[in-house]
């Protein structure tokens, strides 16, 4: 069907530069597609990789073209145009044209909408002042590079992933970090509370002062004129700071979507071939509310660049007319201090949890089941596990919980079982 109508006079626009957008673009021509393809980019990059902001090039261990996940001749020999330092400002539906901040329009075909998300912020009092940050593009970690100097006083609100990567970046300078999580624990959305807890011990035995269940409620200026010199929380106590980073969660970039009259909840709704309300329009990434027909078997807004470039290969094999493969289990992973923590499936509505290996040693899989059947793991430090996991998670396959937590049987062995 759609194959049919588009042709080497046919446009697709994809409105985005993050790795679904760059994925989308260049799937496009290796699905054979003719026409003409433009990507729009906010930020005067090429496509780049967000996960590392937080981690390895806050650090200063890998440049910024490190980052860059394509090189510019894989969109020229894809022949796809880059539109870079250009916003969107409308999407004309009936016209099947964008109208474009400086003033020019661009018309469609068939549209990708990869616009992620946007730092969430944190409507207090004081959130303003200039030495209050977010961490969220390229931009953001140039700003936060020259403050990460020893000896001064950091304060992160949000003890989720972002904000235990930049502590773990930070002490390592030499500065002094206060983490404040309103939570109970430390990556208590996605974890269970051994993983939480192992995870707050290193970052005390490495200097990081956390603190659960604090709930900030301001922030003060001191004598540095629009700076903040004090945090307070809502039990009245007040902490001292050079400057704050605020890490608590994304806010999915859904405007255009909403102001063009496209489905929207939490999210740009899409279906398994990440088709919105307008079969001539896509969603794909940190952006989309996506029909999750495969693992999941759910609506679900997922947070992780596999999931998006999954949704990008979705799009474009639909664009094409194509056959949609079955989403996968989503899996996710992040950096801190010598650790490498890899995780797969999602771990809500588990009814029992086995931890193989030892937490003190720092190499442990944690593996959640839901009446006897894996449906999450979250390994530290156990590539080999890892991809067994991904096995047992995604398919959740049916494993006495005696013989997941005896490290005598290999996974390998237990998955040979299974299949049998």
């Amino acid at each position: 069907m759609d194959k049919v109508q588009l042709g080497a006079t046919s446009t697709v626009v994809i409105i985005g530069g993050g790795q679904a957008g760059g994925e989308a673009a260049t799937l496009l021509r290796q699905n054979r597609f003719e026409g003409r393809i433009v990507l729009i980019g906010e930020e005067d990059y090429l496509p780049y990789m967000r996960p590392p902001l937080s981690k390895a090039y806050l650090a200063r261990e890998i440049t910024k073209e490190a980052l860059i996940y394509k090189a510019a001749t894989a969109y020229e020999k894809a022949q796809v145009e880059m539109r870079l330092g250009k916003r969107v400002e409308e999407v004309d539906r009936q016209a099947k044209r964008l109208l474009l901040n400086d003033g020019a329009a661009l018309g469609y075909d068939k549209l990708i909408i990869a616009t992620g998300g946007r730092a969430r912020e944190l409507p207090v009092p004081g959130a303003t002042l200039r030495n209050i940050l977010y961490l969220r593009t390229i931009a953001d970690v140039e700003a936060l590079q020259p403050l990460m100097q020893s000896g001064r006083r950091l304060v992160i609100v949000g003890g989720g992933y972002v904000g235990l990567e930049v502590a773990a970046v930070a002490v390592k300078r030499g500065l002094a970090v206060t983490v404040l999580e309103s939570a109970p624990r430390v990556l208590a959305r996605v974890t269970a509370p051994a993983v939480s807890e192992f995870y707050e011990r290193i970052h005390r035995e490495a200097g990081v002062d956390i603190l659960t269940g604090e709930t900030v409620s301001g922030f003060l200026a001191d004598g540095e004129e629009g700076a903040a010199g004090l945090v307070q929380c809502t039990n009245g106590q007040t902490f001292p700071a050079d400057f704050v980073l605020i890490g608590i969660g994304l806010v999915p970039n859904t405007g255009l979507a909403e102001k063009a009259g496209l489905d929207v909840d939490d999210g740009i709704v899409v279906d398994a071939e990440s088709r919105t309300s307008d079969p001539d329009i896509y969603a794909i990434g940190d952006c989309a509310m996506h029909a999750h027909h495969g693992f999941l078997r759910r609506k679900i807004r997922l947070e992780s660049v596999p999931n998006a470039l999954e949704q990008a290969r979705a799009a474009a094999a639909s664009i094409m007319g194509r056959p949609i493969p079955e989403a996968t289990a989503p899996w996710f992973w992040s950096d801190q201090y010598d650790l490498k923590l890899q995780m797969v499936g999602l771990s809500d509505g588990y009814d029992e949890l086995v931890i193989r290996g030892k937490t003190e040693a720092s190499s442990f899989t944690a593996f959640y089941l839901k009446e006897g059947r894996v449906i999450a793991a979250d390994s530290v430090n156990r590539p080999g596990d890892f991809m067994a996991a991904k096995r047992l998670a995604g398919e959740r396959i049916e494993i006495a919980p005696a013989s997941l937590a005896d490290e005598s049987v290999p996974l390998k062995t237990l998955l040979r079982a299974a299949a049998a």
